[in-house]
């Protein structure tokens, strides 16, 4: 309290004496006593000294004291001062190297580029800070190709303008913009070219390491740093991040827990750190640092919640949303003033609750329940559904929880939607079986807003609704083809059974790219659905052939192999290759349906008895059973995919599948629901939407099931939005 007496005592006393000496024509401290103005941020003092100096003395004003006003005016963009003072000393600009690149900060920082070049063209001698103050500028503005431009005319550059071309370097996104500066090598070789190698050095090309996805280059140069600052140890993070193998997690406990504890004091580096545990797989390391955290920034609970939902704990990652609600989120953004809320709509804060409120769709997106995204984004304030970003992820959102109308509504509301709002109401139509109106928006879509993303999803859309020719007429137009791509097409070719075209495609892929085992698995899936067993043994002999160490990509491709000698009615062949996976140690990812009864979840697995109503389940199992036989049904053995035990009949052995369970679980206590909805985290058996498709009709209830591949509507009349094409 006394020295925020004392301090603004003192600035009083600086203003007075700036008074005094302007009132004596004495400049000679005033430029000193702006300065301490300045450290101490009061800015608009700093200004008022300025006017008070230079009302009648501005040919004897210094550079010093110009410099400071102008750094006055940039740090709080007040345009309109700043212009007064170049209007002020416009006469002395062209011979006066000094007070130029401060002038151009100013602007560039304003955001006026167009003033900032036109001073720095029309200067007859650029120096090294004019240079530095032009690349910083246009490194604020988003622009790092010019400030690779710049680079290529200095001489002789010092460590600030090379940081400064570093930072454009790792701003710059894909390898195609990177070779505008001579791609990564050539910039670390500048680096290496460096004799002294300071900490910014460093910290710019570990970022620029690290968004070109070479994080291991990024962990080589943080290894040659024997004190790293925050800055550093963050990067450090982010690097491990991106790897997220069991290798980084063991550099990650081992580096935290050498830094110093005042480290942990800043959000950003626990933020990052939270965030690489995550990424590792660590959950339990990653909470107890959240647990142990003792002042929770928005940043640190967005990267849990983000964390969580990557680890498939989308349920805790809600809950985790629901802790900061009231007592966080919110705590600044209801004061009541609009005036006060529109101006922190530019603040980090607002930043902070998009980020969180991102994390939340991206949790509610992933659980796939409607009537849970319902009630959480009714939660959500209108002035955040503005933003262009929590408009792309509603569209997404929506989408993926079955309500396309829903999507369009949001789509619709957007007067100028980005590529990601157009790439994401594709994507709605295409995973709903609305492939037509999928195809229709992407040629309504701006050809300049049309990225890999979207042809994948525009394909993707064809694939799921067998749309073929209008698939081969889009990729056929592609440019430049990327692997997924590829992958996205030989999935639509293989769903029409076009087996030959798809095996060409593939020799075509592997023509100009290495193999990629992306491109089989879509092949063999396709096999899977026509139970060609030949094409599914030719196929894995040859990923076994190229891919001898992806174990996760073979272990998947040997167990869809034997479900197809399963469905074809070879046990045996089936069995061996089910022997041959145990002994190997490999894991079959386990079946889980999710569904929401009364605001609650369940999960069930393949005949699971864990629920205390599971007697109630199982009962109601049977009750459906007899129904849907009545109804015609006959269960298809295909779908069996092992030996049966003797107490075991195919009846008995599918209907223990876990969305059956699901779905009976709705039906229990006399429940008559009009409308359940589920999430299975594979594909729903052939035999399964069959029976779900009855069931929709024999209940008269909407049956929404989403699937690994797509979103299945069982209508009331017992058809399906797919036409049983999946």
């Amino acid at each position: 309290m006394m020295s925020n007496i004392l301090k603004n005592n003192y600035l009083r006393f600086v203003i007075l004496a700036g008074r005094c000496l302007a009132s004596t024509g004495n400049n000679v401290n005033i430029g000193d006593q702006m300065k301490i103005l300045n450290d101490n941020k009061q800015y608009k003092k700093v200004l008022e000294l300025f006017d008070a100096f230079n009302e009648n003395n501005i040919d004897k004003c210094s550079n010093w004291i110009v410099i400071q006003a102008l750094k006055a005016c940039t740090q709080i963009n007040d345009v309109q001062h700043g212009l007064k003072i170049h209007n002020l000393i416009s006469s002395r600009l062209k011979h006066d190297p000094y007070v130029l690149p401060s002038l151009i900060h100013f602007y560039m920082q304003c955001g006026d580029i167009n003033r900032a070049q036109l001073l720095f063209e029309t200067s007859t001698k650029k120096t090294l800070p004019m240079y530095g103050a032009m690349m910083k500028g246009y490194i604020k503005n988003n622009l790092p190709k010019k400030v690779i431009d710049l680079f290529n005319e200095i001489k002789d550059p010092d460590r600030v303008i090379i940081i400064l071309l570093f930072n454009a370097c790792a701003q710059l996104g894909t390898n195609e913009e990177l070779n505008l500066c001579g791609d990564v090598t050539s910039a670390k070789s500048l680096f290496d070219r460096s004799s002294k190698k300071t900490i910014s050095m460093y910290g710019a090309m570990m970022k620029g390491f690290i968004i070109n996805n070479s994080s291991k280059q990024a962990i080589d140069l943080f290894n040659e740093i024997k004190d790293p600052n925050e800055t550093i140890i963050t990067l450090f993070f982010n690097a491990c991040a991106q790897l997220g193998t069991e290798k980084e997690l063991i550099l990650l406990k081992s580096i935290s827990s050498k830094i110093s504890n005042s480290f942990y004091s800043n959000p950003y580096v626990v933020t990052s750190l939270i965030d690489a545990f995550m990424k590792c797989g660590d959950v339990t390391s990653a909470k107890a640092l959240f647990d142990r955290s003792t002042k929770k920034a928005l940043s640190m609970y967005g990267a849990m919640m983000k964390g969580l939902t990557i680890n498939d704990q989308e349920e805790e990652a809600i809950g985790m949303f629901n802790e900061i609600h009231l007592d966080e989120l919110h705590r600044e953004n209801h004061s009541g003033k609009q005036k006060k809320l529109l101006s922190e709509m530019n603040t980090d804060r607002f930043e902070a609750n998009i980020i969180v409120y991102l994390c939340l769709l991206k949790a509610l997106t992933k659980l796939g329940m409607l009537e849970k995204a319902q009630s959480f984004v009714q939660q959500i304030p209108g002035y955040f559904l503005t933003d262009h970003r929590i408009g792309s992820a509603l569209i997404h959102m929506w989408g993926k929880v079955g309500s396309v109308d829903k999507a369009k509504r949001i789509f619709d509301k957007i007067s100028q939607p980005d590529h990601i709002g157009w790439t994401a109401m594709i994507n709605s139509y295409g995973l709903n079986g609305m492939g037509d109106e999928a195809v229709k928006l992407f040629y309504q879509m701006p050809k300049e807003s049309i990225d890999h993303l979207t042809y994948i999803c525009v394909l993707n859309a064809c694939s799921h609704s067998g749309l073929v020719d209008v698939a081969r007429s889009i990729f056929n137009n592609i440019q430049t083809k990327t692997e997924i791509i590829y992958t996205t097409m030989i999935d639509c070719l293989s769903r029409a059974a076009a087996f030959e075209e798809a095996q060409k495609l593939i020799g075509e892929f592997e023509r100009d790219h290495a193999p990629a085992v992306s491109v089989y698995m879509p092949l063999l899936s396709g096999a899977r659905n026509q139970k060609y067993s030949k094409l599914s043994q030719e196929v894995v002999d040859r990923m076994q052939k190229l891919f001898p160490n992806m174990k996760d990509s073979l272990v998947a491709a040997s167990i869809l192999l034997a479900n197809v000698y399963a469905s074809s009615g070879d046990i045996g062949k089936a069995t061996d290759i089910k022997i041959e996976l145990h002994k190997s140690g490999a894991k079959k990812r386990i079946g889980v349906t999710v569904t929401d009864i009364d605001g609650k979840l369940w999960k069930f697995r393949a005949h699971d008895r864990s629920h205390a109503e599971s007697a109630e389940i199982h009962e109601q199992v049977d009750r459906m059973s007899k129904r849907i036989i009545e109804h015609g049904h006959k269960y298809d053995a295909s779908w069996i995919v092992r030996p049966m035990e003797p107490d075991e009949t195919i009846e008995t052995l599918l209907c223990g599948h876990s969305e059956r369970l699901a779905m009976a679980a709705h039906f229990i206590r006399n429940r008559n629901p009009k409308r359940l909805q589920m999430t299975k985290n594979l594909r729903i058996c052939g035999d399964c939407h069959e029976v779900t498709k009855l069931v929709a009709l024999i209940y008269q209830c909407e049956i929404v099931v989403r699937d690994a591949n797509r979103i299945h509507h069982f209508h009331l009349n017992g058809q399906c939005s797919c036409q049983d094409y999946f």
